[in-house]
């Protein structure tokens, strides 16, 4: 399957469109008046807690408070786990203790300041979900602080391969206050470059515990990377035969990035000059009015009407 990444970018917002054998199967655009804050991370004060529905209502500083489930307060370490975790599995609703917590109420207290992160973005009159099960993503592994969870892709196949990650990650963070999920990308990682992206989130982590002591909440503390560098980080691998940008100043930043990371992509990377728009180049701009329409056609000759719900 051909795989292509398109970024067009300008100063009021950036577009990502994501092709698949050049049909149009993803579109996430950034704008600088609404700007996305899932993965951000921000010391919150309790508002209100909840019993009946095992929930705690948090100030972070947004124009709704956020909720947090009983399911998402980490008061303990989880314990080293022997099963695998897709990649991007770190939103850690699993159960522990078959499922059973202990009351809200004796975990956390109304005035209680809290560090959580953004799971879900504000929808409608909902504010944001958060989690204080804290992860950092990085290129090759996803650092979760408090844990000594040693997680492996499901998308690395390979059964030796598995087990020499998983025996390099124990051995590498066996004395460390975090555990790892190594990601798909993180396929044949060396124990150099693995040694260095931990020490590169764990160092992160301990800034953002600084900046937590001394913050008054609500603060945000820390900021997760934006579009183009999630999606430079997160999608761009061995698998993409192409990422095409048509704003020198993002051409630069994502070149600096790769060189530093996985110089062997920068092959694949192209700056688009040509004085056609790149999205109309590429069709995008029809897909994209083609998806927003209420009623699709089916190949059947039949059509579905989608309308918008909460």
């Amino acid at each position: 399957m051909k795989r292509e990444i398109l970024i067009s970018a300008t100063p009021q917002e950036t577009r990502v469109a994501i092709l698949e054998d050049d049909f149009l199967v993803e579109l996430m655009v950034d704008r600088p008046d609404a700007e996305r804050i899932v993965g951000d991370i921000y010391l919150g004060q309790v508002q209100a807690v909840l019993p009946g529905i095992q929930a705690a209502f948090v100030d972070i500083g947004t124009d709704k408070a956020a909720f947090l489930h009983v399911s998402d307060i980490a008061k303990d370490g989880l314990g080293e786990e022997e099963e695998d975790d897709e990649e991007d599995d770190v939103d850690r609703d699993r159960s522990r203790n078959g499922g059973r917590f202990a009351p809200i109420q004796d975990l956390i207290q109304k005035g209680e300041r809290v560090l959580v992160q953004v799971s879900k973005e504000p929808i409608s009159t909902k504010g944001p979900r958060v989690t204080s099960h804290i992860s950092l993503p990085g290129r090759f592994l996803v650092f979760m602080p408090g844990t000594r969870h040693i997680g492996v892709s499901r998308k690395i196949e390979d059964r030796e391969e598995r087990s020499r990650l998983r025996a390099m990650a124990k051995e590498a963070v066996k004395d460390s206050d975090g555990g790892v999920i190594i990601r798909t990308v993180g396929e044949e990682l060396t124990r150099e470059i693995f040694q260095r992206e931990y020490r590169t989130l764990s160092d992160t982590w301990s800034k953002i515990q600084r900046r937590a002591k001394t913050a008054k909440a609500p603060a945000l503390i820390h900021n997760e990377a934006k579009l183009t560098s999630g999606v430079i980080r997160d999608v761009f691998t061995q698998k993409v035969d192409a990422l095409t940008i048509d704003s020198k100043e993002v051409f630069n930043e994502v070149k600096v990035y790769l060189e530093g990371v996985d110089p062997t992509l920068m092959e694949r990377v192209h700056h688009y000059v040509d004085p056609v728009p790149l999205f109309d180049k590429y069709g995008i701009e029809d897909a994209i009015r083609e998806a927003f329409q209420r009623r699709v056609e089916l190949p059947s000759g039949g059509y579905i009407i989608i309308e918008p719900t909460e």
